[in-house]
C-alpha cells in the first residue's frame, strides 16, 4: 500500500519517540528529507503526495540506523549550527546548540575589534564557530585550526559550502603545542577543546561514546589538558587587547578561571547557556 510523506514522517516520529529519542520530531523530518532528497520546504509542500518505494525503503534503513544508536547528523551527513548547515562526518564532533554561545561571544568580540580583525577557531572540528564569525561580521581573516587532517578536510568542505573561501582558511595546528609563527596574531581566539575527563568517557551516552571521535572528547585525566596548554602557550598569538574565549564542560568554570589568572589574563567574564550551565569563559590578554 502506498504511503504519503505525511504518514511516513508520522510513523518515523512515532518509532523515534517510542525509543526515547528526545528530538523525535526534528530527527524524523531530517531522516525523511535525506532519504527522499527533498528540502524541508519541499517535504512540507509534498506531505499529501505518495512516496516512491525506493525512497521509503531508504528512509526505513536510515531509521534502523538511528534506532541502533547512530546520531542522525552522521546518518544524513550534515547538521545546522547558528543558521548555517554544516557538513559532518565521524571525524568531527557534531555541532551542538551549547556551542552557539561560544560563537555568539566570538562574534561580538570580533565586531568590537573592527574590520581589520583576525580571528582563530582553535580545535575547530567542523569549523562551525569560525564560520559563524565570518558569516556574521566583516572580519578580515578567520583561521580554522585543528590537529586532525580529517577534521581539516571537513573544515574545507564547510568553507566552500558557506561561500567564505575569500576570508576563511584551514590550517593544521595542535592546541597542545605552542603556536607556529606563521599563524600570525589574532584579535580573538575561540576554542572548544576536548574537555571530558578520560575516565568519564566510558560513561557517556553510547551515541557519543561509540560514534564521535574520542580525540575530540578526551581532555586528559581531569579534562583540563587543553585549557592548561592554551592558557600557558597561546597568549602570544593574541594582539594587544585581544581576547581568548573557551567553551567549558560542566563544573569546570572555576578551574579554568584560575588558569587564566595564573597566566596573566585579565577582565575574565563567564556566561551561562540556556540550561543555566556556566558554558563560556573569556578573558583579555594581559599587557
Amino acid at each position: 500500500m502506498a504511503t504519503t510523506y505525511n504518514n511516513l514522517y508520522l510513523d518515523i516520529r512515532r518509532q523515534l519517540k517510542a525509543a526515547g529519542i528526545e528530538n523525535a520530531q526534528v530527527e524524523a523530518r531530517e531522516l525523511v528529507c535525506s532519504a527522499t532528497e527533498k528540502s524541508r520546504e519541499q517535504m512540507l509542500q509534498d506531505m499529501s503526495l505518495y512516496v516512491g518505494n525506493d525512497a521509503e525503503r531508504r528512509a526505513r534503513e536510515l531509521v534502523e540506523r538511528r534506532l541502533n544508536g547512530e546520531p542522525v547528523a552522521y546518518i544524513i551527513g550534515e547538521w545546522d549550527f547558528y543558521g548555517m548547515t554544516m557538513e559532518v562526518s565521524r571525524d568531527v564532533l557534531i555541532p551542538r546548540m551549547d556551542t552557539e554561545l561560544l560563537a555568539e561571544r566570538a562574534i561580538l568580540l570580533t565586531r568590537e575589534a573592527g574590520g581589520d580583525a583576525r580571528m582563530l577557531d582553535l580545535c575547530a572540528g567542523t569549523g562551525c564557530v569560525g564560520l559563524a564569525v565570518a558569516a556574521n561580521t566583516d572580519v578580515r581573516s578567520v583561521v580554522l585550526a585543528d590537529s586532525s587532517d580529517a577534521a581539516l578536510s571537513v573544515c574545507k568542505q564547510n568553507i566552500r559550502r558557506q561561500g567564505l573561501s575569500a576570508r576563511v582558511t584551514a590550517v593544521k595546528a595542535d592546541a597542545l603545542q605552542p603556536p607556529q609563527s606563521n599563524l600570525g596574531d589574532f584579535n580573538v581566539i575561540a576554542c572548544n577543546p576536548p574537555y571530558i575527563p578520560t575516565e568519564d568517557i566510558k560513561d557517556l551516552d553510547p551515541s557519543v561514546r561509540d560514534y564521535e571521535p574520542i580525540q575530540a572528547l578526551d581532555g586528559g585525566e581531569d579534562g583540563l589538558d587543553f585549557y592548561r596548554a592554551v592558557t600557558s602557550q597561546w597568549g602570544c598569538a593574541l594582539r594587544k587587547g585581544g581576547h581568548l574565549a573557551f567553551e567549558l564542560g560542566i563544573g569546570q568554570v572555576g578551574k579554568v578561571e584560575m588558569l587564566l589568572l595564573e597566566h596573566g589574563f585579565q577582565d575574565i567574564k563567564t556566561y551561562q547557556d540556556t540550561a543555566g550551565v556556566w558554558r563560556v569563559v573569556e578573558a583579555a590578554v594581559g599587557s
